[in-house]
């Protein structure tokens, strides 16, 4: 061995020795009945974090779920009305029609039923920046429209490979995945298609000016599924029941807790921090206590010493502040981006009953709307309440957001002369989804970025899923969680 090496490893684990004895979270100061001690310790309740929990509660495994806010779900958004006493799911929406999905509702006693339009009969176009009701949106015609959905059909199966996240991406990656996709549906002559991606791809900021490889991943099945009408919702419309039940077979305050905050979290790295690079998680042996996470709840802090580690929320560098980030990891997640998405419920908008009304710019590019704006608005499937989609490219304050989506309402009113409402409008349902979709630059993804992104998992005993390392889909995320991080946690 060269002196550089000797005097490297002695670095190294040095390194490794100071980390664990110089810790900063201290034992001594838990009582016995607030250390934790689990296999795994999950941060983050929503789609992968609980799906996570539960698939290793199934294998024997135990877990402790540590969620920030009052109920599991994340995007999921369920608005009960009471007074009708129904109820309609305005965040998450429909499910793949797959065994993943399938056989977790089947484990929580959720029933699944196939899911059906809301039963819009008059569907409206306006510019809604410029509040100008469209008699003609100029939408392609349906021949235009099916044929460069099969032309894009047949180009999404040359990447077969989008479906499973990023881990089969290729490299170098090809060309046409890295274009805008603006470019891209240029090239290919698909531009009839472009308003029909937006209405499968809300929230993804300026569609035209994002990569290529995130609206190719996202759309890889779903056009195919959409056309064999090959989906599932809940029976009872509310999809938040299966979170519910998923809290109550975890156990609330014994394998799950909400309303907790992490203050802080320490990963034993011995075996990383001494071989100098990535030869899997360390061992129990190796490490007194792998992950130790600390978080608040009403009762007071609590301890968790556990083996292994799962990071199931958007992993920028402003959600990781508890987290004892590596250079490499603080490098990697400080390169993200993120698009905005907000949902809406409002009560006695003033727009008749199963009428719904899409956001259509006729001097832009395929009708694409200006963001920050309404996507469309329309019936929920409940009387006198209906669902309103807004999206921006950049952060606005949720007030400004909630005071223009109703004022946009009230104009839209006014311009198609509907007759006059005799209740003042109310937004009862507003949830801020920020951040949303999380992306790199195409010149960043060229150099690598995902293939170094996912050599993160399983060092130093951490391991990450949700909506960044597959789309914001729960049925694709349960499905690449089942495939790639399940089967290391559980063995």
């Amino acid at each position: 061995m060269k002196v550089r090496e000797l005097v490297s490893h002695f670095f190294l684990f040095t390194f490794c020795f100071a980390t664990s004895v110089l810790g900063t979270i201290n034992e001594s100061a838990f009582t016995a009945s607030d250390i934790i001690t689990r296999d795994v310790v999950i941060i983050g309740g929503g789609s992968s974090g609980t799906y996570t929990a539960i698939r290793l509660q199934q294998l024997g495994k135990s877990v402790a779920l540590i969620e920030r806010k009052s109920i599991l779900g994340g995007h999921v958004d369920t608005f009960y009305d009471p007074i009708t006493r129904q109820t309609f799911d305005f965040g998450v929406v429909l499910f793949e029609n797959i065994s993943v999905v399938t056989n977790y509702f089947a484990h929580l006693d959720v029933e699944l039923a196939k899911f059906s339009s809301l039963g819009v009969t008059v569907q409206s176009f306006a510019d809604i920046t410029k509040m100008e009701k469209l008699t003609n949106a100029s939408l392609p015609s349906p021949n235009a429209t099916a044929a460069a959905l099969t032309k894009f059909g047949e180009i999404l199966n040359k990447y077969p490979y989008l479906y499973n996240g990023f881990n089969d991406l290729q490299y170098p990656v090809p060309e046409d995945l890295l274009l805008p996709f603006g470019d891209f549906m240029e090239k290919y002559q698909l531009n009839a298609l472009a308003y029909q991606v937006m209405g499968f791809l809300q929230g993804g900021g300026n569609l035209l000016n994002q990569t290529s490889l995130y609206v190719m991943k996202y759309l890889a099945k779903i056009v195919g599924n959409f056309l064999k009408d090959n989906f599932l919702t809940t029976a009872a419309h509310d999809n938040h029941e299966l979170y519910v039940r998923a809290l109550e077979r975890l156990g609330p305050n014994e394998n799950a807790f909400v309303n907790a905050s992490v203050t802080e979290i320490e990963r034993c790295d011995t075996n990383y921090a001494y071989s100098g690079h990535d030869q899997g998680s360390a061992s129990i042996d190796e490490c007194d206590t792998p992950v130790n996470v600390v978080f608040n709840i009403q009762s007071g802090a609590k301890l968790v010493k556990a083996s292994q580690l799962v990071i199931a929320i958007p992993p920028l560098l402003e959600n990781l502040q508890f987290l004892d980030l590596s250079s490499e990891e603080r490098s990697l997640f400080g390169q993200f981006g993120n698009t905005y998405y907000w949902d809406a419920v409002v009560r006695n908008s003033g727009i008749p009953r199963n009428t719904s009304i899409s956001n259509f710019d006729p001097n832009a590019p395929s009708g694409l709307p200006r963001l920050p704006g309404i996507y469309d608005i329309g019936p929920s499937g409940v009387k006198d309440l209906d669902i309103v989609y807004y999206g921006s490219p950049y952060p606005v304050e949720n007030v400004e957001v909630a005071n223009d989506i109703m004022d946009k309402i009230a104009g839209l009113v006014k311009v198609y002369n509907f007759p006059p409402n005799r209740k003042k409008p109310e937004l009862v349902g507003f949830h801020d989804h920020r951040p949303y979709g999380l992306f790199v630059s195409a010149e960043v993804i060229k150099n690598g970025f995902y293939k170094n992104l996912l050599v993160l998992q399983g060092r130093r005993n951490t391991y990450y899923t949700g909506a960044a390392w597959q789309v914001h889909d729960s049925s694709r995320i349960w499905n690449w969680t089942e495939m790639n991080i399940i089967p290391k946690l559980s063995s």
